[in-house]
């Protein structure tokens, strides 16, 4: 399977739909008359306009060729690979063990016919004027069949019902099967569901009445349309298909996005050190230094001012500085873990004393960039070093036991595989890494694009998150591999002397400053229950909340949205779980920003006159975001080049 192989599943019954549907109607709608628009509600116009609508499906057929030549042109390369995420053998050990068990898959196919007259019965019911309730019923949360159609019509209500029926049969036969290791086990449920996502009758030309409805509307220009969007799309990736997320040009970095105002104070070769302007004229005496993920750009905390986590805390007297990572080329090939440390975290440190005068600050640490801030605090902890007096985690693992999905794809041959790429380009391209997050959250990060782009043949819709996560970053191949190996695969930073940095033996339970533990309970990268076991490895004071969404929308949550909610435990028992927290939790509506910053208050120092970061004693290099921020992540070769 390529890394796009799912997409291409959609594509071809997409082009086959195509040159069908230009065959019939191309032949039989040419100055076809309306005896009685009543007859065809839903067609006239399709009908009055047979003539436009043949010759766009025409220019469908003509591009569906074109495509078709494309894409096969494009597996001519030798780094073609069939099965990028290693899970043919999964699904064959999946094959010997559902073999081994007959009369269990006969009975479960039983069940599955037993549903098919459940559906068929109550359909029967309804067409004779009955109600019946619905055999099966969309999950909460599953946006593909919001349109009314899917229920008030009966075809596709059928067809709604018998996909779903089908998708869970196929999906709770797989997990059923016995005798498969934890590892497979995890790789053909994932990719089983990755299977059934893909075969939604949302996803095809037929069977999605909007998409139907829509070609009427248009005369089959959303055909035409959508296949220009697709061509684009693979002479873009070269072969390999990567959604438009935002229409090209709504968002420019320092002019509609990433705006508070601010300088670069400091930059060495890995990153480079902004610092806000104030907007009261008291600040907190202790400089908040932020550390982003280096695996996506630091404005996912600066997209707009109405939801920028980073003018917020200006707005509330805190003098922000964030590190800005550089997007890797080859040039950074030898960069490592521990470079990120020293050139990262404790570099902006002494940037932020020679700026401020300040030796003590206090420090965020999001996701990944929350994990090398963990490992920096247990380094200056064995040296003695005091600088960061108390620290807050974003959504940031430390013990990797229950990583969740991610785990999947850092077994050994998928390191391998992934080395093998960084070996040949210099580094891992962050396209590769943005697939890999996509499918976790499939409908909503792929398909739902496919829909809107290819079938509907419409541009998407111009939003600041889907900028941010369509601006990859690429991965320096030494840092990425000692990342996967030693935190995914080995789990050594939660085990006292697991790691080494800096010639220090790496021991979390040598922290002992105060820390706030952000978590979101639909986070599908880092569990809240894994993001719990932070609490457990520090020695210090040490306080955990809960908030609602996911993994982004989680901290990302101004205030003034009034959206989601948040969990906190004044309790002082020591929970062993997550869920055990939970369950003495108190629930709170809105945004925890407010919350976090009555604790980080009391922990920033009194108030002294605002810093203006073009007066510090390092002089400004340039105006905020930076140009770090800007560059676009660079391509890699393949290994026929």
């Amino acid at each position: 399977m390529s890394d796009y192989s799912l997409f291409w599943m959609s594509i071809s019954q997409h082009l086959l739909d195509c040159v069908v549907v230009n065959e019939i109607w191309s032949t039989n709608l040419r100055g076809v008359k309306v005896q009685d628009k009543q007859d065809f509600p839903d067609t006239a116009s399709l009908v009055t306009g047979s003539q436009e609508f043949a010759d766009n499906l025409i220019k469908v057929s003509k591009k569906s060729q074109d495509l078709i030549s494309d894409f096969y042109n494009s597996q001519k390369n030798d780094d073609f690979d069939p099965d990028p995420f290693n899970i043919g053998g999964s699904f064959l050990s999946l094959a010997q063990n559902m073999s081994a068990d007959p009369t269990k898959l006969m009975d479960a196919q039983a069940n599955l016919w037993k549903g098919y007259m459940d559906i068929w019965r109550n359909m029967a019911l309804n067409a004779s004027g009955q109600d019946s309730d619905a055999a099966i019923e969309p999950a909460k949360g599953d946006k593909r069949f919001r349109s009314d159609e899917w229920s008030k019509n009966q075809v596709f209500d059928y067809i709604k019902q018998t996909y779903l029926m089908t998708s869970k049969w196929i999906n709770d036969t797989v997990a059923d099967v016995e005798g498969l290791d934890e590892q497979s086990r995890q790789k053909v449920d994932f990719f089983t569901k990755q299977f059934t996502d893909a075969l939604s009758p949302t996803n095809f030309f037929w069977s999605n009445p909007d998409v139907l409805k829509h070609t009427v509307e248009t005369k089959g220009e959303n055909l035409v349309h959508g296949l220009e969007n697709l061509l684009d799309d693979l002479k873009e990736g070269k072969g390999k298909l990567n959604p438009k997320m935002v229409p090209d040009g709504a968002f420019e970095v320092g002019k509609n996005i990433s705006i508070t105002p601010g300088k670069v104070v400091f930059q060495n070769e890995l990153m480079q050190l902004l610092q806000f302007n104030p907007t009261t004229d008291k600040v907190y005496k202790k400089p908040l230094l932020i550390t982003p993920p280096w695996i996506n750009k630091y404005y996912i905390l600066d997209l707009r001012q109405d939801n920028s986590f980073i003018k917020w805390c200006v707005d509330h007297g805190h003098t922000v500085f964030i590190i800005s990572w550089v997007n890797p080329d080859e040039r950074h090939i030898d960069r490592n873990f521990e470079d990120y440390m020293s050139e990262g975290i404790l570099a902006a440190l002494d940037a932020v004393e020679q700026t401020t005068g300040e030796k003590e600050v206090t420090a965020i640490g999001y996701c990944i960039g929350g994990t090398l801030m963990s490992a920096t605090l247990a380094y200056m902890a064995a040296i003695g070093e005091k600088r960061i007096t108390a620290c807050t985690f974003f959504a940031a693992q430390m013990d990797f036991e229950d990583a969740g999905e991610l785990l999947m794809f850092t077994d050994e041959d998928q390191i391998q595989m992934i080395e093998k790429k960084m070996e040949t380009a210099g580094f891992l391209e962050g396209r590769n890494m943005a697939t890999t997050f996509n499918m976790l959250r499939s409908n909503d990060l792929i398909w739902s694009f496919m829909i809107n782009n290819y079938l509907m043949g419409k541009d998407p819709f111009p939003f600041d998150l889907l900028f941010w996560n369509s601006d990859t970053t690429n991965m320096p191949p030494k840092m990425h591999s000692f990342y996967l190996r030693n935190m995914y695969q080995q789990n050594l930073l939660q085990k006292p002397g697991g790691l080494t940095l800096g010639g220090q033996a790496i021991d979390l339970s040598k922290v002992t400053i105060p820390i706030f533990v952000q978590a979101s309970k639909e986070d599908h990268i880092s569990p809240f229950e894994s993001v719990f076991k932070a609490t457990k490895l520090m020695s210090g004071p040490a306080e955990f909340m809960l908030a609602g969404s996911g993994h982004i929308a989680g901290v990302i949550n101004h205030p003034n949205a009034n959206k989601y909610q948040h969990w906190t435990n004044a309790s002082k028992k020591k929970y062993e779980t997550a869920q055990e927290w939970l369950e003495d939790a108190k629930e709170s509506p809105g945004s925890w920003w407010p919350h976090w910053q009555k604790w980080l208050a009391k922990k920033s120092g009194p108030k002294v006159d605002a810093r203006d970061p073009a007066k510090g004693k390092l002089k400004p290099l340039e105006d905020a975001p930076g140009s770090y921020v800007k560059v676009k992540a660079k391509a890699g070769k393949s290994a026929s080049e």
